[in-house]
């Protein structure tokens, strides 16, 4: 059972998230040398970017969409891949893999994503380690990631801040952006 994900909220300010990658990539620095950073999207976007920039790194995107139905949109459902990776890194780069995503939430995504990549034809060959990362894991998270500074006592609903984009239409931005040039 998904335990209610709604009953606490755990806000997350721009700069707090900042460091919080800062973080991780310090950790992973110094305990790991991936050859390839691979996100999970839409999650990982954010933070592959700059773990690409500090770490120096290919990058490479696995899209995953959730699929829970109607008026359930605060519970995993069944997890559907794209036909493939999008990335420009060569193959031989899938030799050590950072799999990235932004939080262990049930462990199901992290867990799928792992299975799906040392099955991906194109680089399965070359992939000799998976291993993974993420800015937060939940308590009933069944997933553990290798590196994540965040470990949390309890399941909150984490709303990260880009996530108020989600509530705006584009009509809303437009108005929003005449206000502010006048």
């Amino acid at each position: 059972m998904i335990p209610n994900f709604m009953a606490e909220k755990l806000i997350i300010k721009f700069d707090e998230y900042l460091d919080t990658v800062e973080k991780l990539a310090l950790t992973i620095s110094q305990n790991y040398k991936p050859t390839v950073l691979v996100g999970i999207m839409r999650g990982a976007a954010p933070i592959i970017d700059i773990l690409s920039r500090i770490l120096k790194l290919p990058t490479a995107y696995i899209v995953i969409q959730s699929y829970s139905g109607s008026g359930i949109e605060n519970k995993q459902g069944e997890l559907i891949f794209a036909r493939d990776i999008s990335s420009i890194a060569s193959n031989t780069d899938y030799e050590r893999v950072l799999l990235v995503d932004d939080l262990s939430d049930t462990g199901l995504t992290l867990n799928k994503s792992i299975e799906w990549l040392k099955q991906y034809e194109p680089v399965k060959n070359y992939i000799k380690e998976i291993k993974t990362a993420c800015l937060w894991k939940k308590k009933s998270s069944s997933f553990t990631p290798d590196f994540c500074p965040v470990r949390l006592n309890s399941d909150p609903w984490i709303i990260q801040p880009t996530e108020h984009y989600e509530e705006l239409n584009i009509e809303e931005i437009v108005s929003k952006q005449k206000k502010r040039a006048k």
